[in-house]
């Protein structure tokens, strides 16, 4: 276990804000966890996965938690279904390539997605058709109210577009293992536009393919802080999508018809159209290769840039078109 206080989180958050916070705990096991001192830590207690979804907006003056339980266990009992269970602490996309390697169907549409397995399952992360609600089949947690360990069925966990019951109890729960489903049979998603015409022979062929099309609009946050798609696509009705289209002059706007009627229309065309790529404030910019993103862009931009710069796009989004955008980034605190 990793115990400091005055704690540096830059390496800790894909935004690279420089913040700190008043301790940080890094625990190896569900015995770790479960060993802590919780009534001593300093408050609030917050947990985060590998902090690419999520933009600190100041130093945090409580605990900042980190699993680095890493365990990849596959359940093979000869069936097309593969169980696979995997640690909270394990990176994604390293999950992903694996399983794609081992010719396992499901997972191939979520590649490239930074962050780790725990945080994947409280964002549900989705791209590409594909959500994490469609691959997994049950999550292990430790109840800091009870004290206890527990599990919950995918029915359970309360997922929706981006959400699930664990951001709304975040707490609560701690998310210490995942249980995801794979297939051995061949079971392509290729409803996304930009997947029509892959090769589709193998998980393997579909994840090159998803990360090349990832690689072409989205920055690595290896180069360039960010915390991805920093909007939620909104959801509105057909009366708000024909005010859209009146605002904007154009007929073919983008948009999604959902089951019941509803409408998503992409937020990075609504950003777009009201001018917003490359625009910048202080160190921080929209990613010019997709408005959807705001970056770090001088490596030195501060919480209260990107803040700013989130306040004068939800303002010019809803004074043209109507609407209103919601961050998919967490702004802690």
């Amino acid at each position: 276990m990793i115990k400091e206080f005055d704690f540096d989180l830059s390496a800790h958050n894909t935004f690279r804000m420089k913040v700190k916070c008043a301790c940080f705990i890094e625990y190896n096991s569900i015995e770790e966890l479960e060993s802590l001192p919780w009534d001593e830590l300093p408050k609030p207690v917050k947990h985060i996965g590998g902090g690419s979804n999520l933009l600190f907006t100041s130093d945090f003056p409580g605990t900042i938690l980190h699993s680095a339980i890493r365990h990849v266990k596959y359940i093979d009992l000869g069936l097309d279904e593969v169980p696979v269970l995997a640690g909270s602490g394990v990176k994604w996309d390293a999950l992903v390539e694996e399983l794609c390697g081992h010719g396992l169907w499901g997972a191939e549409n979520l590649s490239l997605i930074p962050g780790e397995v725990g945080a994947a399952a409280v964002q549900n992360i989705g791209a590409y058709g594909v959500e994490f609600k469609d691959i997994v089949k049950g999550v292990s947690c430790y109840d800091i109210q009870e004290r206890r360990r527990c599990k919950f069925t995918v029915n359970e966990c309360g997922y929706g577009y981006r959400e699930s019951m664990f951001k709304e109890a975040a707490d609560r729960y701690i998310i210490t293992s995942v249980l995801l489903r794979l297939s051995r049979s061949p079971r392509p998603r290729l409803e996304y536009k930009g997947l029509a015409g892959i090769d589709a022979s193998s998980p393997a062929s579909i994840r090159e393919a998803v990360i090349g099309i990832r690689r072409t609009k989205l920055p690595d946050p290896e180069d360039l802080g960010s915390a991805g798609s920093f909007f939620k696509n909104p959801v509105i009705s057909a009366t708000d999508f024909l005010r859209i289209i009146q605002a904007a002059g154009e007929e073919n706007v983008p948009h999604y018809v959902l089951d019941g009627g509803m409408i998503k229309v992409p937020a990075a065309w609504l950003i777009d159209r009201c001018g917003f790529k490359g625009e910048k404030e202080g160190g921080a910019a929209v990613y010019e290769k997709q408005p959807l993103v705001i970056v770090n862009a001088t490596g030195s931009a501060s919480p209260g840039d990107v803040l700013e710069l989130e306040r004068r796009i939800i303002a010019s989004v809803h004074a043209r078109f109507g609407v209103t955008l919601h961050p998919e980034v967490e702004h802690i605190p």
